[in-house]
């Protein structure tokens, strides 16, 4: 499975090898070169810099028709960027963008993109912790909709399918370099 990673801080980069070390054909993409150090020396996917919202550096990557497309940068407007250009004009198969904000995270589900809400997951693990009510939001919130002009094809993620029995696919001629040539 092809995935592409856009941000390499701390949860991209172990989110690059976890699939890396599950076999996927991985590219990482993010503007700093510095943040492909937290890569580990055994990994074996792809790292470019640039940035993820451009729809040149993402097919200069080769993320097209990605399997899975994670948009893991700290700024909302940018991941939802990135995850409308991989789903609309690369044909993405499995969208995902980290949302921080909760009602946003909810907005863009209802638009057709699947969000990640680190938000919601934390209160209701401390809340958890602490023997309080957890809130019951959800943490990944799937597409439920679709943009205006946007075609809505996404397709569940499972773990399952995101990890176990995955296939690396031939490595594309796109110009990447390897994390330690970025």
């Amino acid at each position: 499975m092809k995935t592409v990673i856009v941000g390499c801080g701390r949860v991209g980069a172990v989110l690059a090898d976890a699939f890396d070390r599950a076999g996927h054909e991985v590219i990482v993409i993010d503007p700093s070169t510095r943040a492909f150090e937290r890569l580990p020396s055994t990994f074996g996917g792809n790292a470019l810099r640039g940035d993820g919202t451009d729809e040149d550096t993402l097919r200069r990557a080769g993320a097209e028709d990605a399997d899975i497309f994670i948009s893991m940068t700290e700024g909302d407007n940018r991941n939802v960027m990135a995850a409308q250009v991989a789903h609309e004009a690369l044909g993405a198969k499995r969208v995902i963008a980290k949302i921080n904000d909760p009602v946003r995270a909810e907005a863009y589900a209802d638009l057709g993109i699947a969000t990640l809400c680190r938000t919601n997951m934390m209160a209701d693990a401390v809340n958890a912790f602490l023997g309080l009510p957890v809130t019951g939001r959800s943490g990944i919130l799937a597409p439920t909709g679709s943009h205006p002009g946007g075609e809505d094809h996404h397709e569940p993620i499972s773990e399952a399918a995101a990890t176990a029995g995955a296939t690396s696919t031939p490595p594309s001629n796109a110009p990447v370099a390897s994390p330690r040539e970025a």
